[in-house]
């Protein structure tokens, strides 16, 4: 079942981006901060550090950066919470702040499929800025998020100025894309075992991390989200994920997964 939207109340005298409140300089917008990292600041104290975070925003001016800075939302999410729905208007581009975002869709029969994790410093609702139409997914909260709502506006007004970080945006755009269409195939032409053996590869140039015994996937997943990922049911991903197991091909403890053989692995899409 798809939760509900949640009506959001705000000073009347604040502006706003998608419902979002616009937190002033001044910090006026609470935000949650449970991270306990003491190299972050509040974050009602500077949305601009987890800005600069952002590939994209790494070499803005002063004058660029305080108008984003004075303009962007910012809001916190409980895991599970909803960013965004499909037909919700796209006024905005996002920014994850801090935690993890995952954007999803749910079939006819409120099946859930995942199209996408974001991680800190990605950015997401991209198409806002090249369609003014309605949002085509949900985006919800994978952890306690963070995320930043910078206006379609801004935006525009930005690349104006710095004509590659358009460039880099339709790099952006034809890399999801390409992403997404490696995803179809896999679910059209691949059975159940070389499903999983492709995300598993996909989420290892990512998230994969080298250790003495091999390659660790830096994102935590359960086994209903790798079924999610490829179309297939948490029991069926168990079941391969123990097979491959015994074969040596990788290790499970507790959502982390290493790849022990990456080579083996694959060899496991090709068959």
């Amino acid at each position: 079942m798809v939760p509900m939207r949640w009506n959001l109340l705000f000073p009347k005298d604040f502006p706003m981006i998608d419902g979002w409140d616009v937190a002033a300089a001044n910090g006026t917008a609470a935000v949650e901060h449970t991270d306990d990292a003491t190299d972050r600041p509040a974050m009602n104290d500077s949305k601009l550090w987890y800005l600069k975070r952002c590939d994209l925003f790494e070499r803005l001016t002063p004058e660029q950066a305080a108008q984003l800075d004075r303009r962007a939302a910012i809001r916190s999410f409980r895991k599970g919470e909803l960013i965004y729905f499909p037909d919700d208007e796209s006024k905005s581009v996002l920014v994850v702040a801090r935690g993890r975002v995952k954007i999803k869709g749910i079939t006819p029969d409120g099946k859930e499929y995942i199209l996408a994790f974001i991680e800190e410093g990605e950015i997401f609702g991209e198409l806002a800025l090249v369609s003014d139409g309605p949002r085509d997914e949900f985006a919800e909260a994978a952890e306690a998020t963070a995320v930043l709502a910078l206006a379609r506006e801004d935006l525009v007004w930005l690349i104006e100025q710095r004509p590659d970080l358009a460039l880099q945006i339709t790099k952006l755009l034809g890399l999801r894309r390409k992403q997404i269409e490696n995803r179809l195939r896999n679910l059209l032409f691949r059975n159940n075992r070389q499903r999983v053996a492709g995300v598993l590869l996909e989420l290892l140039e990512s998230h994969g991390q080298r250790n003495g015994q091999g390659w660790e996937i830096g994102l935590r997943l359960s086994h209903q989200d790798l079924a999610s990922l490829i179309g297939a049911t948490r029991e069926t991903v168990t079941i391969v994920l123990g097979q491959m197991q015994l074969d040596g091909l990788i290790r499970v403890r507790r959502k982390c997964i290493t790849v022990l053989d990456r080579e083996g692995l694959t060899e496991e899409t090709s068959l």
